[in-house]
């Protein structure tokens, strides 16, 4: 059994968006909403187990400790790194984001090297250019981690951590709510070992955010129609 779950997985990682979408196609309208639903519920709870609490800790170990912290996630994980990086930036004073597919993947990432930390962000199919940025960390001497859906990831193999955060797809979109709460659980973690300098950036920042009118304020507060 476990050898056809194994092989299971790695088929699944290989389909295209038109066969993910073939899956589907049975599917009924009115079912839409609650099998997504529910599909992001098993992706969680089956994330839940997978998780070491271990790699999670040392993860976060690494990533207080590092010179410069390196997130890179490519197509549709550009989002999860833009999301962990804006709230990273509250913690750590120096975060890279790299979401770029070109040339300029390297060049973003051109003065890593040791005592830095790069965390790859993949899940299928694959990015190949995230797998040659993690490379490229690597032989530069960077501490890697992965964030991904299985041991079975090419970034897994290149990582010194690996997460896992399941991300079985409904469809042709990836599911990818179990990983963006695997790294809301990171940056709450990072927070709290930081309590008091986070708690002083924010109180800075909310004074900023009040002069400059960020945000929208109660109405007790004057509000400009």
């Amino acid at each position: 059994p476990e050898l056809q779950r194994s092989l299971q997985e790695m088929i699944r990682n290989r389909l295209t968006t038109v066969q993910r979408i073939q899956l589907t196609s049975d599917l009924e309208q009115d079912e839409v909403l609650s099998t997504v639903l529910k599909a992001d519920i098993g992706n969680i709870r089956s994330t839940i187990e997978s998780v070491d609490t271990g790699v999670f800790n040392t993860v976060i170990d690494y990533m207080l400790k590092a010179r410069r912290v390196y997130l890179v996630g490519i197509k549709s994980a550009a989002p999860l790194a833009q999301f962990f990086g804006y709230y990273l930036n509250f913690i750590l004073e120096d975060v890279m984001i790299v979401t770029s597919m070109q040339s300029d993947v390297y060049e973003s990432m051109l003065r890593i090297g040791e005592g830095d930390m790069c965390i790859g962000i993949s899940f299928p199919r694959y990015s190949s250019r995230t797998v040659d940025a993690l490379k490229f960390a690597k032989d530069r001497g960077a501490y890697v981690a992965a964030l991904t859906d299985s041991m079975f990831s090419p970034i897994a193999e290149l990582a010194d951590s690996v997460l896992i955060a399941r991300s079985d797809m409904a469809s042709f979109a990836d599911s990818l709510v179990a990983p963006l709460s695997l790294i809301n659980a990171i940056i709450v973690g990072a927070g709290l070992r930081r309590k008091a300098a986070v708690s002083e950036c924010l109180n800075q920042l909310e004074g900023i955010w009040k002069s400059q009118k960020v945000y929208i304020g109660s109405k007790s507060e004057g509000i400009e129609s």
